[in-house]
């Protein structure tokens, strides 16, 4: 029985009375034979104890019989429904000892609430925190008090401290804090009594777990001294190995083996002889023989053992994991191609780590090695998945970080692998002292082009030692394993190649020929020399070199590819190209080499002959998922697709493939043959409740497509669809923890798509609430998915509300600061809390990557417009023009050039660029607005505004009524070619056919306008384009109170993006009435929220110029009559000549002429400029 049961209070009462009845004893007696049984280590007797206890519980629930029942399921490995009395203590502590995965830390915590020192109850809170929860903060604190629990109940009893502390050691992985927390116990224990070696033993076995092996020696060195064991002497020829002293080693071993010849093998022992021979650089069959046999060995010693404490500590996962990693030292170092058959190494070190995953699914390091494994064997997915995992354990674990880049890396996806490596950086900066890092990084840096920087990488660590087998433990510093200094070399060879540097590309390979001659990586040298010598045009060479390589060398495979590449890319020969591939079925006959041959016929455009080879290796692998999935896709690629159908529906039969019906619904679905694929479904998914998790993930697959299929078929039924798939994955959300932990990860990102599902069904239903509700239990899931963000970032912006779609916006710019569509968001919130900086900056990153994203560049320019920046938009024409030769063809870049001319005072210019966009669909509506725009008003004057009609000459004013007219006609040519589909370009086409009446100035056509313009403002309340119309034709009408109530009424109206520019216009014609009343206070408050939202209105300044010349303060007044002159962009003389006489006023005579003469440029005859301001101020200037 535990050890708890008889060191708490609680004890079994055996007869204490005399006078207790005769029946009372028999059931007691019962019991105590019950438990007896349950001692024994025969599992017949055992099983006999229940019928003992079950008489002795007759009509009670003895507490004692309740345990015994306990104790005897756990042993049987069944499970006990049945819970104790719930003041009992003991009861409750059998229970999480059995049923440790999901009851032992509640259990537990109950107990510590009645017995805070309760030594069992600390054990299995420290137990599940290392091997369920992998937090090792409060790991570290249960183990502090399990120790203070053992010093303070057993503070003499040895025997125990290492019972009750083993199980901890052999969980905690290498945890440093948790490990000395260990190691200082158990030295503590040793000083109390020196006398017991196995405490010395399992101290050296610590102290290899923290990479101390001289520590380690030490202990077994001390350990032999108290008793000549076999454990101390396999530590100490453990630590013999890995200082590099194998010769000791193995004479160590050879007395080892006639030692425990007789005692039987030892698995510890077996391991270390394949260790050794690893070390010894022995051949591949022989090392991994003695490491299968020192797994078996491992595994059989625990075959009978029930779930609990002694099952973890002899499970041992950090022994198991040593034996792994020296497997994968023979596994292949690239990723499975798909097609290629895994390697049955992998599938043993699977095989080998599988149960410590499954019952202590929170030690990283079984999770980092089954993620190399899985990354090996050409599963990136679930790789990414575990690796996810290992990551929630440890931020900052630097291998996981490495391998995550890799896999990135191999997808092809080059900036994310990027991003992983500067993520680890942040998490733990020792990731950049890794030699991976820098060949991680050139390596990506090499693929995407970047052949500068990807040499400059490489030449950093071209330098590093490499690090020889029995140097692993000694050395210290960086260093790469000889494997790696080869794909750092070649990598370098091949990014000197790319970029033309084919001498010191020589040189390096022959340096890597040269180091590594007669080494197992020789051939992979000289394949890789194959790419140098094409290079150099010498294509004979390269085929001679590969021809040298035979069918039983490594790499074999490889060349041939690389032949068969040749002679079809070089030679176009097909003949030789198909042969390549036969040689290899020849020589290595296999599914893979199958698959190759068929895949060369493909290439070829020879899909009969494709289709028979693929069938032939069916035949001999009827079950080989990639071979089906195959022959399916080859009649789909030839557009054969009822030969398709007829394959999956009859491979599905012979084969029972369940994946068979989602590839054949998809095939329907792409076909639109909507009802078929359901049919197909509803088959896959008619069947008897499943409770297996594949079974159900397979359903969960079903279910989704079959949404997808009633998106197109049957909308009503989607909803129902996607709420059966939900309830379904949720229940295989409960599961996974305990059963598959390492697929928590691409098991909750399936949850989140289907979350998406239902956001996107939302979405398009304009239901939006329901969709951000979606969304958000997407990122319940999936919190790091910037996909989701995004979405729920443009929902938020539909709903109006900013700020949130801002913190969204900012989360994306935070994980990806390159993220364009973050960025045109954020930028189109900056626009509209008028933050035009940041705007700008947002805009200009997005344009240097695309510059010919036309929307985003339109936006730029009104931004650079109201930030007074417009100088800078022609830069950004010019990126875009370098693109391609056929962007000034296109409709947005012409209409951008427009609105730029016309924000530069160049109006005819504008309508030629305006006129090549006007037929589109996109921009077409726009630039006819601007059109008419322009045609009506091109000098963008104050239309009803008086304030500077006194100061416009007459002959002038002449000129200017007939352009009005010209325009007027030119505009309602534009309109009769206006054909708008919207209700709102309707709308929009009925006000500026009543503008065009406005621009005529005629009573009759004015108040014509004025009644379509009062139709429209009660059709839509509050339309600022109407109310400004109003305002308009009322001062036309010279009813000028009329107008000024409208125009309060703008003055009041929020300030809007889309009604930025009627709202400046109104507040300018406002203005200008308020000027004519000489209440120039109020003018200049409306002035100057103008300027707030547009640093670009030269009318403001030149309104603000005409208050302060009127109030005689001509310095001032020539201040802003200056920015005026600058923001028409010199195009205005009236500015200019007003600019030029405050010169005059001021005394500024020298900026006077100049002016003058910059508008006399321009308007050689404009009127009075030359007598009566040019000449006075040359006048004041002569002596």
């Amino acid at each position: 029985t535990d050890a708890s049961i008889y060191n708490s209070d609680w004890t079994p009462s055996l007869g204490t009375s005399m006078t207790s009845s005769f029946s009372l004893f028999s059931c007691q007696g019962c019991m105590l034979r019950g438990w007896v049984d349950l001692s024994s280590d025969k599992p017949h007797t055992v099983k006999k104890s229940i019928k003992y206890l079950e008489q002795g519980m007759q009509d009670t629930k003895d507490v004692l019989g309740l345990m015994g029942k306990v104790v005897c399921f756990h042993l049987l490995q069944h499970v006990f429904s049945g819970a104790g009395p719930p003041g009992c203590c003991p009861t409750i502590l059998a229970l999480p000892l059995s049923m440790l995965n999901s009851h032992g830390s509640s259990s537990s915590s109950r107990i510590l609430e009645k017995d805070e020192s309760n030594i069992d109850a600390c054990q299995i809170l420290a137990v599940h925190e290392l091997a369920r929860e992998g937090n090792i903060t409060t790991a570290a604190e249960h183990v502090r008090n399990l120790i203070n629990a053992l010093e303070t109940r057993e503070p003499q009893n040895p025997s125990l401290h290492l019972k009750k502390i083993l199980v901890v050691s052999r969980l905690c992985g290498r945890h440093q804090v948790i490990l000395r927390l260990v190691c200082s116990f158990i030295e503590r224990t040793f000083r109390a009594t020196s006398s017991y070696a196995h405490v010395a033993t399992e101290l050296g076995y610590l102290f290899i777990l923290r990479d101390q092996v001289k520590e380690a020696s030490l202990w077994y060195s001390e350990a032999m001294k108290l008793s000549k064991s076999g454990m101390a002497m396999t530590g100490i020829t453990w630590c013999q190995i890995l200082e590099g002293h194998l010769e000791e080693a193995e004479h160590q071993l050879e007395f080892l083996k006639e030692v425990q010849q007789s005692l039987g093998k030892s698995e510890v022992l077996v391991f270390l002889q394949a260790l050794l021979a690893s070390r010894k650089h022995k051949g591949e069959q022989e090392v991994t023989a003695l490491l299968k046999e020192a797994a078996e060995l491992h595994f059989s010693s625990m075959r009978a053992l029930p779930l609990g404490s002694e099952y973890l500590e002899r499970l041992d996962p950090l022994f198991l994991v040593c034996i792994a990693k020296e497997y994968l030292l023979f596994c292949p170092k690239q990723p499975r191609s798909p097609g290629q058959i895994v390697s049955p190494l992998l599938k043993q070190v699977t095989a080998i780590l599988n149960p410590v995953v499954k019952v202590a699914p929170a030690l990283i390091d079984p999770l980092y090695v089954m993620a190399q494994v899985k990354y090996l064997s050409g599963e990136l997915e679930n790789a990414q998945s575990t690796l996810q995992r290992c990551l929630e354990l440890d931020p900052t674990s630097v291998d996981a970080h490495l391998l995550v880049s890799q896999i990135y890396l191999t997808q092809g996806n080059f900036a994310m692998c990027s991003h992983c490596l500067e993520l680890g950086i942040s998490h733990n900066f020792q990731v950049r002292d890794h030699p991976l890092y820098h060949f991680i990084k050139a390596r990506a840096l090499n693929k995407s082009g970047d052949y500068p920087e990807a040499i400059k990488a490489l030449k950093m660590i071209i330098n590093v030692p490499t690090l020889k087998m029995e140097e692993n433990k000694k050395f210290r510093g960086p260093s790469v394993q000889p494997s790696e200094r080869v794909s750092i070399l070649l990598e370098l060879v091949d990014a000197l190649r790319m970029n033309g540097e084919l001498h010191e590309a020589t040189k390096i390979m022959q340096d890597a020929i040269n180091e590594f001659s007669g080494t197992p990586e020789e051939i992979r040298i000289t394949i890789a020399n194959v790419d140098l010598v094409l290079s150099k045009g010498n294509v004979d060479l390269a085929l001679s070199m590969l021809r040298n390589i035979t069918p039983k060398q490594p790499y074999y495979m490889e060349a041939k590819e690389k032949m068969a590449s040749i002679y079809l890319q070089t030679h176009k020969d097909i003949r030789l190209y198909i042969g390549c591939y036969r040689e290899l079925c020849e020589h290595l006959p296999g599914p893979q080499t199958s698959l190759l041959l068929g895949d060369a016929f493909m290439n070829i455009q020879e899909p009969e002959k494709a289709l028979e080879v693929y069938d032939e290796a069916y035949r001999k692998n009827p079950h080989d998922a990639s071979l089906v999935s195959r022959i399916g896709q080859a009649y789909v690629k030839t557009h054969q697709y009822t030969k398709a159908i007829n394959y999956y529906e009859a491979a599905q039969k012979i084969s029972g493939q369940d994946f068979l019906c989602c590839d054949l619904a998809e095939l329907f679905l792409k076909l639109k043959k909507f009802s078929k694929a359901e049919k197909v479904l509803k088959q896959a998914l008619d069947h008897d409740f499943v409770k297996d998790i594949p079974s159900m993930m397979n359903d969960v697959k079903c279910l989704l497509l079959l949404a997808k299929v009633y998106k197109s078929h049957k909308k009503e039924d989607v909803m129902e669809t996607l709420n059966k798939a939900m309830d379904l994955q949720s229940r295989i959300l409960k599961r996974v923890p305990l059963e598959q932990p390492e697929m928590i990860p691409s098991q909750k990102q399936l949850a989140a798509s289907i979350c998406i599902h239902f956001g996107e069904y939302y979405l398009a239903e304009k239901e939006y609430a329901k969709a951000v509700r979606s969304y958000k239990d997407a990122l319940s899931y999936s919190p790091t998915d910037n996909k989701v963000v995004l979405e729920l970032a443009h929902l938020y912006l539909l709903q109006g509300h900013l700020d949130l779609c801002e913190q969204h916006c900012d989360i994306l710019l935070q994980t990806e600061k390159n993220h364009e569509m973050a960025s045109v968001m954020m930028a189109d919130l900056m626009f509209r809390k008028q933050k035009y900086e940041a705007a700008i900056n947002l805009y200009h990153q997005v344009l240097e990557k695309a510059p010919d994203n036309f929307p985003v560049l339109n936006k730029l320019i009104d931004l650079l417009r109201r930030s007074g920046k417009l100088e800078d938009a022609p830069a950004f024409f010019e990126l875009a023009k370098k693109m391609s030769s056929r962007v000034p063809l296109e409709p947005g870049f012409n209409y951008c050039r427009g609105i730029y001319c016309w924000h530069i005072g160049q109006p005819n210019e504008a309508l030629k660029f305006l006129n090549k966009a006007r037929k589109d669909n996109t921009w077409g509506q726009s630039a006819t607005y601007c059109m008419v725009q322009i045609c009506l008003n091109p000098d963008n004057e104050i239309v009803g505004g008086e304030a500077f009609e006194s100061l416009v000459p007459e002959s002038n004013s002449l000129e200017r009524k007939e352009s009005e007219r010209h325009g007027v006609r030119t505009a309602e040519k534009l309109l009769r070619e206006f054909y708008p589909q919207s209700a709102s370009g309707q709308t929009q086409l009925r006000l500026l056919q009543s503008l065009c009446l406005l621009a005529t100035r005629e009573k009759a056509n004015v108040e014509a306008a004025l009644g379509t313009f009062i139709d429209m403002a009660q059709a839509e309340k509050d339309s600022v384009p109407a109310l400004l119309a109003m305002a308009q034709a009322y001062s036309l009408l010279k009813q000028v109170p009329k107008a000024r109530t409208q125009l309060k009424r703008l003055a009041k109206a929020p300030w809007a993006l889309a009604e930025a520019d009627d709202l400046e216009k109104s507040w300018l014609l406002l203005a200008d009435i308020y000027c004519q009343g000489g209440k120039f206070d109020l003018a200049s408050e409306l002035l100057r929220r103008c300027v707030q939202y547009n640093k670009s209105c030269c009318k403001a300044y030149e309104y603000m110029g005409f208050i302060m010349e009127r109030e005689q303060s001509y310095k001032d007044a020539a201040t802003n009559y200056e920015l005026a002159w600058k923001y028409s962009h010199h195009a205005n003389p009236a500015i200019g000549f007003k600019l030029a006489f405050n010169y005059l006023k001021d005394k500024r005579f020298v900026e006077a002429i100049e002016v003058c003469h910059s508008v006399l440029r321009e308007h050689p005859n404009y009127p009075k400029i030359r007598e009566e301001i040019l000449k006075k101020a040359q006048g004041s200037l002569r002596p």
